[in-house]
């Protein structure tokens, strides 16, 4: 039985999520802005529900805390079957192994429940620990884009990681 239970975002979410993102917000900048009030909440779970794009939390399944956030962004369906895949983890589940367990969970309901071909996650190249966990998973590096996401004000580049539904089995099990 997995460690984490990964279930879709709720309006329940709202006060864990902000306390938690708070509680981590100098372990997540640079790497992302992550939300820290009720409105930032209310944007992100608007987008979660209307655009294209599904919000996953992931929690400690013994004591219900919140490890992380994994985001399904822009779903394309069609010829393309693909999203961008966007994460972050709490400070207190740090190098815990529970966000590659939160990431396996959510690549299973990319490929499986949403029938996605592709994931593409775009990291920071200073962000080693990111880079080592979609390692972990099987991603491939692609490229690289400069400037390529606007986090914190500055543009900042990115590596291109992907993992396709029909490589790497193991980032599925």
């Amino acid at each position: 039985m997995s460690p984490i239970l990964l279930n879709r975002v709720a309006r329940t979410d709202a006060a864990d999520l902000v306390a938690a993102n708070r509680a981590s917000r100098s372990h997540h900048l640079p790497w992302v802005d992550s939300f820290t009030d009720q409105a930032g909440f209310d944007q992100w779970f608007g987008r979660c529900l209307t655009g294209p794009n599904v919000g996953l939390v992931a929690r400690e399944r013994t004591s219900g805390a919140v490890v992380g956030v994994v985001n399904l962004n822009e779903i394309v369906g069609g010829v393309f079957q693909s999203a961008y895949l966007g994460y972050y983890g709490m400070v207190e589940f740090s190098r815990t192994g529970l966000m590659t367990e939160a990431l396996r969970a959510a690549i299973g309901i990319a490929f499986g429940e949403l029938g996605l071909h592709r994931l593409e996650a775009n990291i920071q190249p200073g962000n080693h620990a990111s880079i080592a966990l979609v390692r972990r998973l099987g991603f491939t590096k692609e490229g690289f884009s400069p400037r390529y996401l606007r986090i914190g004000g500055e543009w900042r580049d990115h590596e291109r990681w992907a993992l396709l539904a029909d490589g790497e089995p193991e980032a599925r099990t």
